[in-house]
């Protein structure tokens, strides 16, 4: 699978794409990245300016439509593959589980990360992108979004993860959209804090039923508007 992320600050993303997994993923070919600094686009090749004033009036600063529909356009044409484009925007529709699954099966995802006051509106007009959303708060830019949507895809990508069932019992994943179960390791006490006496019986059977009622559990108390989601799928819910 290949990414490619239009931004003004490719060199954000130079500790992030050399760590864990994602850098594992990157060295055995099963995913690429590939960084385009916006402003080789400029049509300012004094200044490489990229961003001006809105008209209208009022603060901050757009990026101008000519050099990001020119840079996208530029890019596809270069790459044989189809590209899912996304601006990052907090406009944009909130990226959950069921997003990141789809994103996965697509062969290329184009990322556009905005600054200041994000872009001209023509760029979303010319070139169709989705707008996608990490969540209801404001960021400097779309960098860590980017980084956080490349986070939720490429774990689900087949051989990324040494155990292809470890992301199935994810919260809202495939296998399991209600909020994942507790888990321990050693020691088996701690401060006063004891495992689960039933994680420790080797019983597989009564280990997967206390896991299910933990996660059901735990899914009430904290996100109550997942168990109807959950009632409407799950068939075991309907006998």
């Amino acid at each position: 699978m290949r990414f490619d992320i239009v931004t003004l600050f490719p060199a954000i993303f130079d500790g992030y794409l050399t760590q864990s997994l994602l850098n594992k993923a990157i060295e055995r070919e099963l995913v690429q990245i590939h960084r385009h600094d916006l402003r080789e686009w400029s049509h300012d090749p004094k200044h490489n300016k990229i961003d001006d004033r809105p008209f209208g009036g009022g603060p901050g600063m757009l990026i101008q439509a000519p050099p990001t529909v020119e840079c996208v356009e530029q890019i596809d044409r270069e790459c044989e593959l189809p590209a899912r484009r996304i601006v990052l925007t907090p406009q944009g529709k909130k990226l959950d589980q069921r997003l990141a699954e789809d994103l996965a099966t697509s062969p290329r995802v184009l990322l556009m990360c905005g600054r200041y006051e994000g872009f001209d509106q023509r760029v979303m007009d010319i070139l169709e992108p989705e707008e996608v959303s990490v969540g209801d708060f404001v960021l400097n830019g779309g960098e860590v979004a980017a980084m956080i949507v490349i986070d939720a895809v490429v774990r689900l990508i087949p051989g990324v993860l040494g155990d292809e069932l470890s992301n199935f019992d994810d919260s809202f994943s495939r296998g399991n959209r209600l909020l994942e179960f507790p888990q321990y390791t050693r020691p088996r006490e701690y401060r006063g804090h004891r495992v689960p006496d039933v994680l420790l019986e080797g019983d597989h059977q009564r280990i997967a039923a206390w896991r299910a009622e933990a996660s059901l559990t735990r899914t009430a108390e904290r996100r109550q508007d997942l168990l109807s989601e959950h009632s409407q799928t799950d068939p075991k819910t309907d006998s």
